[in-house]
């Protein structure tokens, strides 16, 4: 082991001497120019401005305040927080940390993260939005130190996802309590599996010895939006709701996804024993999928996509290909884990939803293996197929079938010699498609892990920053086995580090830094929206870069610019627009995490709530432009 760090720190040494921040900018195309100019010829007349066309607002600049702050010209309003009434005869929120299950199971979840809007009318939409978990210190009275059998259900109904009318009225958009798509999803609602792992012995349980009908979704991170109007909701960090009363042996591929026969922080395994994996080994294995949901019909049954592959996903992003099949770009948000994708076995067909609501439920999985080319932080990839059978995918290495494969995709993927990766988050598709981004938000475990090399697009030890990776599928198929790579931005502090990688890539600079690239999206023009979801001490490695942020890159030029800045210990997450782009949805989760003193977003001396924020111009125009 010694050995092997040794070489991998020298590796790292001799890439940071070779690489300079100028050498990075015009050997890499990390500014848009150089490996994809043949791909998009437009880059090569963004690349020549010394200027992004596409940004026309005043960066604002880091910020340590407890605000929400905007570029002048533009104003941003609560839509929704923690605990607001989402039906007429839903009870206010109460600050007190009293108010039982029966409450918040009509009220907002809390720490709203992925969302997705989806028109109705001109000045009516409806919003699918995740909650990803909640802060027990500010959930009940006690913080979490006496948990009763309610407690969890109410810890349980503020988990899962929140569809919910908004109507506008002179451009200002507002939670319609009489929407009759409103919604509450929880970690108790009925769902239902499809695909390879429907009905198979590793999702067979006590209460449903069928293996198809699971309950609940929890530990809900980002999302995806399918072209047939559904949403993609994806469970992440799952493994943390399950424990034990007692101590009992588990499987490796328990262990590799997380899953502990302890007491778990959440203490759901007390009180609800489906979360025991002493007396429910299989419950965990129903979860870490995507879910499907109609959010036009609260009568439906989410579905969970079992073909899509089961880790700790983070988005979805779905691409209509050429040629009609439908691919899906996937991460699993955990350090040394992998990027993914899958293509469905049919094809789209406009205007026919009812065929394209089955597309998510056959298909292939892949996932993907990066090359390097000396000197360079670029090179080629490949796509490796999960399926049973293939790649040594079979019953000899422990593989028994289809469903395995899939419950198991990590293993799978590292079987087949998948590339690890610095935590895999969102990952976003250019209008243009022809390519596709993903940051890759950081990673302590490089170069000091087994298996977890510095190189390729992974370029530093101890990586505490964060990087975007962008990629073109070969011909501009995004079926094809094949891609070719390189590093839209390397994340840094130029004005801690000098001469190096940890300062960061050309375009960025001591007027736009971050750490820790989380969610992205692109709007309908083609600008990268990034927000950040890393340490925000302001001090040492992160000095100047103030709280979580949302930055705005051109995608050709490269060039940066704060958007935004949240409230103290926040994260900013979560991201979609009205229809006409004149209006951005943004979250702001856990403000006040870990006892933090926010008071955001109602201030004085009040609790701090997750808020959807929602930013308009003066003028009333599209944001960004």
């Amino acid at each position: 082991m010694k050995n092997q760090e040794e070489q991998e720190s020298q590796f790292s040494q001799m890439v940071d001497a070779r690489l300079s921040r100028r050498r990075f900018l015009t050997g890499t195309a990390a500014v848009g120019a150089g490996a994809f100019l043949s791909l998009n010829p437009i880059a090569k007349v963004f690349a020549d401005n010394k200027k992004s066309v596409l940004l026309n607002f005043d960066a604002v600049p880091a910020s340590t305040s407890d605000t929400f702050i905007v570029p002048k010209g533009y104003k941003a309003t609560p839509l929704v927080s923690w605990g607001d009434p989402l039906f007429a005869d839903s009870p206010a929120f109460d600050p007190s940390g009293k108010q039982r299950s029966k409450a918040q199971l009509k009220q907002f979840g809390d720490n709203n993260d992925g969302m997705s809007l989806f028109p109705i009318s001109k000045d009516r939409a409806v919003i699918a939005v995740n909650n990803e978990y909640t802060n027990y210190e500010y959930l009940f009275d006690h913080g979490g130190q006496s948990m009763t059998a309610d407690d969890v259900v109410k810890a349980q109904a503020a988990h899962g996802v929140t569809v919910f009318e908004i109507t506008s009225s002179g451009g200002k958009w507002q939670l319609d309590k009489n929407g009759t798509r409103n919604r509450r999803i929880t970690a108790n609602t009925e769902m239902r599996l499809t695909g390879p792992a429907a009905g198979h012995r590793l999702m067979k349980t006590k209460m449903d010895p069928s293996g198809t009908k699971p309950l609940g979704t929890f530990a809900n991170c980002a999302n995806g939006q399918t072209p047939w109007g559904t949403y993609l909701t994806c469970e992440e960090n799952f493994d943390g709701y399950f424990g034990s009363v007692k101590k009992v042996e588990l499987s490796d591929d328990h262990k590799r996804y997380g899953i502990s026969a302890q007491q778990s922080e959440w203490q759901w395994h007390n009180t609800d024993e489906r979360f025991d994996v002493s007396l429910n080994p299989n419950e965990p294995h129903r979860f870490g999928w995507i879910v499907e949901i109609d959010p036009h019909d609260p009568t439906s049954t989410p579905l969970k996509r079992t073909a899509l592959g089961r880790f700790k996903h983070e988005n979805a992003v779905v691409v209509v290909n050429d040629d009609g099949h439908v691919v899906v770009y996937m991460g699993d948000d955990e350090r040394g884990e992998h990027l993914y994708k899958f293509v469905s076995k049919n094809k789209y067909q406009q205007g026919n939803n009812k065929h394209n609501r089955n597309l998510l439920e056959e298909g292939t999985l892949y996932v993907a293996k990066f090359g390097m080319d000396d000197d360079e932080l670029k090179g080629h990839g490949q796509w490796l197929e999960l399926t049973f059978g293939k790649n040594g995918l079979d019953k000899t290495n422990g593989f028994g079938d289809q469903a395995e494969v899939v419950t198991f995709a990590r293993r799978a993927a590292t079987h087949v010699g998948a590339t690890t990766m610095d935590r895999p988050e969102w990952v976003a598709v250019h209008p243009d498609k022809k390519f596709v981004f993903c940051t890759l938000t950081n990673n302590k475990h490089r170069g000091v892990k087994e298996g977890q090399p510095v190189g390729g697009p992974n370029p530093r030890k101890k990586n505490h920053y964060g990087q975007i990776v962008r990629w073109a599928p070969s011909n501009g198929d995004h079926t094809a086995k094949t891609f070719t790579w390189d590093l839209y931005l390397i994340a840094g502090n130029p004005s801690v580090h000098k001469g190096n990688l940890y300062a960061g890539s050309d375009n960025i600079n001591t007027g736009n830094m971050f750490n820790s690239p989380d969610g992205i999206g692109f709007d309908k023009a083609g600008r990268l929206w990034i927000q950040t979801d890393g340490d925000y001490s302001n001090k040492g490695d992160f000095a100047g870069q103030g709280n979580n942020q949302m930055l705005c890159g051109d995608p050709m030029t490269g060039e940066v610019r704060r958007f935004l800045t949240g409230p103290i210990a926040c994260e900013i997450t979560g991201l979609t627009f009205s229809e006409d782009y004149k209006t951005m949805f943004v979250g702001v989760q856990h403000p006040g995490d870990s006892g933090a003193p926010s008071h955001f977003p109602a201030g004085g001396n009040s609790k701090p709530r997750s808020t959807i924020m929602a930013i308009t111009r003066n003028d009333g125009g599209v944001i960004g432009a």
